[in-house]
């Protein structure tokens, strides 16, 4: 057995980099197939004969297309320019500052430490390395949690809050005064951030300047399509009350659209909970049962290149799992 142990690690890890470069370059190689060049050239001829068809139209592009556009270029400059520490904090309407957020990391590492050394009894080197993870993972998915959850929110409560800004212009109310309305009466966060579009107009900033600081605080894409529909407005003048009802028609197609897939994705999300989850759980009976058995996977060094090539077989396969039931909205 000891002679094919070299061999067994070499196929091993030859798989495992190779999976790693089939999950790397798979979106090039399926950009490049015959059938989605194909597929691109007879949209785009599509396209082309639709806009060719509509005299008026091709001369005025629509509100949607417009949205469009603009969220294509602040997603390009979003991956650019990636938000700080302090802004992601703000975002989180965490009241942190970097200190409290170092010390919070520190705390965690030295929490997990301790917990390890008394539960598992693993040496201090191996706790360690686990210990400093801890540290620098756990308060950063926190943050991403309150993110998260607060975007969230604020997707689900921003079309009724510009119905209501429409409703307001349309018997002859003011923006501002539609503004002010929804900081009054508005749901959080939503309240929170227009509150905010208030105060700065209050203190001398134009309109849209005010508005068009909240993607910068709430970095989705309502929140942008909002801030340019207000700019629009502001800029070229036309029938606030007909944009504004058309972005609100857009935001809910896409809240439909996402609760649409997210409905689809849920079967394919389970079944690959459930093939994660069964060499874990295998692996757990087998060390109840028969833990001399499964025992040579940390006991031997061949056992523990074994492991660690199928905990990352595991993750590529994860990651691929994810992008294939992960859709962009």
């Amino acid at each position: 057995m000891n002679s094919y142990a070299p061999f067994l690690v070499f196929l091993l890890c030859t798989s495992s980099v190779l999976c790693l470069l089939l999950t790397i370059f798979y979106p090039r190689f399926v950009a490049g197939y015959p059938f989605n060049r194909r597929l691109e050239l007879i949209s785009a001829a599509g396209n082309a004969a639709k806009l060719r068809g509509n005299g008026e139209t091709s001369r005025k592009r629509s509100v949607e297309e417009t949205l469009r556009e603009a969220e294509e270029r602040a997603a390009a400059s979003a991956k650019k320019a990636k938000p700080s520490l302090a802004a992601r904090l703000r975002q989180a309407q965490l009241n942190w500052s970097k200190s409290t957020y170092y010390l919070v990391c520190v705390i965690s590492g030295l929490a997990t430490f301790l917990v390890i050394l008394g539960t598992t009894g693993l040496d201090k080197l191996p706790a360690l390395a686990f210990s400093i993870s801890a540290g620098l993972l756990l308060p950063h998915l926190y943050v991403n949690f309150r993110l998260r959850r607060r975007f969230k929110r604020f997707t689900a409560e921003l079309p009724d809050a510009v119905d209501i800004v429409v409703r307001g212009v349309k018997v002859g109310l003011p923006l501002v005064a539609c503004f002010k309305i929804v900081a009054t009466e508005a749901h959080s966060p939503v309240k929170e951030e227009f509150k905010l579009i208030v105060e700065d107009q209050t203190l001398g900033m134009p309109l849209g300047d005010a508005t068009d600081r909240l993607p910068d605080r709430v970095p989705i894409a309502e929140a942008r399509f909002f801030a340019i529909v207000i700019a629009m407005q502001s800029r070229t003048g036309g029938s606030l009350s007909e944009a504004l009802a058309n972005l609100s028609k857009v935001l809910r197609d896409r809240q439909k659209m996402r609760q649409k897939v997210k409905a689809l994705s849920a079967e394919s999300k389970a079944s690959a909970a459930i093939i994660g989850a069964i060499p874990v759980f295998v692996a757990a009976a087998l060390f109840v049962t028969t833990p001399a058995y499964i025992a040579l996977l940390f006991t031997t060094h061949t056992g523990n290149i074994v492991l660690a090539v199928c905990a990352v077989w595991m993750m590529i396969g994860a990651m691929v799992m994810r992008r294939m039931i992960n859709f962009d909205i």
